[in-house]
């Protein structure tokens, strides 16, 4: 009878430490996924309070010409993005929400550059992924090849602004987050910065109009840029800016962006796994 009643002693002993080594786990993931969310939102919002800045520095409300019928639906694309965007972030609760924030900021982006163009006078700009270096720079005009100090070389979509920097030998115009105490490339800035990239860059990978490198080592909770041991776009047309609603940017962590080219394959334990 003494030795059961040390055993059902031991059991519950046991089971009492499973609960609260589970409940401490679950505690821990939840001290990450806020603090995860707490970075990528306050990226988010920066991002978000340019966009509101440079549509009022348009100043379409105050033009004394009159507006044609193409610049105002653009413009009022680029408005309706913006507003979805400030309504997105506020209602984000997941780090994994923040891509919708960025996904109508690449929208409204791509509207902006419609009205700059029509304002113009110039063919409207190509649907491309947006400026590597930092989205809020619009939609890239062309792919170069560049590297990082110490990285791999790699073709990437640029702006024409960096474009010229990277053919000068000088540094691009980089969007730098915080990382802990220090400021890094926000593709450096960890996993957490895994839907912001998502958002911006999510609808040119599925479209083929962005090498799906990077987002392919940060989906996998690797580094786009570190040492390594190895080795059609939619025109606004005239009635607007045009592309696809948000279901044109892939699933929510499944299909491409899940556990598959993006996940255990070709980005996971593959070539570009070790970033």
């Amino acid at each position: 009878m003494t030795a059961l009643v040390i055993v059902l002693v031991l059991l519950a002993a046991l089971g009492v430490a499973a609960v609260l080594a589970t409940r401490r786990r679950q505690a821990l993931q939840q001290s990450e996924e806020q603090e995860a969310l707490r970075k990528v939102t306050r990226v988010a919002d920066e991002d978000v309070t340019r966009f509101g800045e440079e549509l009022q520095d348009l100043h379409i409300e105050t033009l004394t010409t009159e507006i044609d019928p193409g610049m105002r639906q653009d413009y009022q694309r680029a408005l309706d993005s913006y507003e979805s965007a400030k309504e997105l972030l506020a209602e984000a609760r997941q780090p994994d929400d923040v891509k919708e924030v960025t996904r109508a900021l690449e929208d409204g982006r791509y509207a902006m550059a419609c009205v700059l163009a029509r304002q113009e006078g110039v063919p409207l700009p190509q649907r491309r992924a947006p400026c590597f270096f930092n989205a809020a720079h619009g939609p890239s005009v062309q792919d170069v090849e560049w590297a990082p100090p110490g990285g791999v070389s790699r073709e990437v979509p640029v702006c024409a602004a960096d474009a010229d920097r990277v053919a000068q030998g000088a540094e691009p115009d980089t969007r730098m987050v915080k990382d802990g105490n220090r400021m890094v490339p926000w593709y450096d800035g960890g996993p957490a910065y895994r839907p912001y990239a998502d958002g911006y860059y999510g609808l040119a990978v599925m479209n083929g109009l962005f090498p799906a490198f990077f987002l392919g080592a940060m989906m996998s909770g690797g580094m786009a840029f570190g040492d390594t041991s190895g080795g059609d776009p939619s025109g606004g047309g005239d009635g607007g800016a045009g592309g696809g609603d948000g279901g044109d940017f892939g699933g929510d962590g499944g299909g491409d962006f899940g556990g598959g080219d993006f996940g255990g394959g070709d980005f996971g334990g593959g070539d570009f796994g070790g970033f």
